[in-house]
């Protein structure tokens, strides 16, 4: 194993991610930490900062960009990302005032640091935000769909790949929110549409993952616009769904991934021992 080439896996919240720490050693062929190598795939870290005089392969504020809905909308509405209708709201009021102005129309209140859509609420004209609900609020406009799904793609190194779709299985009670927590299952969904791919890659550009790591949730509006729901990575306080059922996507990943991440850690002057799997 390499001294200088790690996964950093420190602080009060490593606990969290000690399986999927170990489970990227075994796919990248390098030790789990908790001190800063030169050269980190981070996980866990217990400061608002990055680590002093580390790099790290995914960078810190894409994770925090990744963490963080209202970031993202954020740099979603700079870069021209398509998604669903989305407003940053300061106010209560200005909540009210969207649903009223709006009443024949869906809309969602996210949750902005919740995973899995963790927390997210319905809400319509005469709902008022939770009292600590975190600001400003992330309300956006929901896309119902008779069949619910929500389609993704992964980012590595630059390139896209994996394309799948998470759903209910026939028979089984549905939500609105399709996740996998909430009993949604994996398939393969062949090969991506155009649309879908330059709306994937315009969303892991803005995030800033677009040349380490992360993924993009979409779905297909009526009207036929692929429409992003919000990107992922590893690190700080998730990290990506592995658990596919999908063993061709799952394996492409993690060789992708690791192949990624040696070029990058080798092209800086790090070592990755041969038991790197290949």
């Amino acid at each position: 194993m390499s001294p200088d080439v790690a996964i950093l896996n420190a602080g009060p919240g490593a606990w969290a991610f000690e399986e999927h720490a170990n489970r990227l050693a075994r796919v990248l062929g390098v030790e789990v930490r908790d001190t800063p190598a030169r050269f980190n795939y981070l996980l866990a870290w217990d400061e608002d900062a990055p680590p002093a005089g580390a790099e790290l392969f995914v960078p810190f504020e894409a994770i925090l960009v990744a963490s963080d809905k209202r970031l993202q909308a954020e740099v979603f509405a700079a870069q021209g990302v398509p998604v669903p209708e989305t407003h940053l709201l300061s106010e209560p009021d200005e909540v009210a005032a969207l649903l009223s102005r709006w009443p024949e129309r869906e809309w969602v209140l996210k949750y902005p640091i919740g995973c899995g859509a963790s927390g997210h609420r319905m809400v319509r004209a005469g709902t008022a935000p939770p009292e600590d609900w975190p600001l400003p609020y992330v309300v956006q406009e929901f896309i119902r769909m008779p069949n619910p799904e929500v389609y993704r793609l992964y980012g590595v190194g630059g390139e896209t790949f994996g394309w799948n779709v998470r759903r209910f299985p026939l028979g089984t009670r549905s939500s609105p929110w399709v996740a996998h927590a909430l009993g949604a299952r994996y398939a393969d969904a062949g090969d991506p549409p155009r649309e879908a791919k330059i709306a994937a890659r315009a969303a892991l550009l803005a995030a800033g993952l677009h040349a380490s790591f992360g993924c993009v949730d979409l779905l297909h509006a009526e009207d036929g616009r692929w429409l992003v729901l919000e990107v992922g990575t590893d690190g700080l306080f998730n990290h990506v769904d592995r658990d596919l059922g999908l063993p061709a996507i799952e394996a492409e990943l993690d060789d992708r991934l690791a192949k990624v991440f040696r070029t990058w850690a080798e092209a800086r002057g790090g070592r990755i021992g041969e038991s790197y799997p290949r």
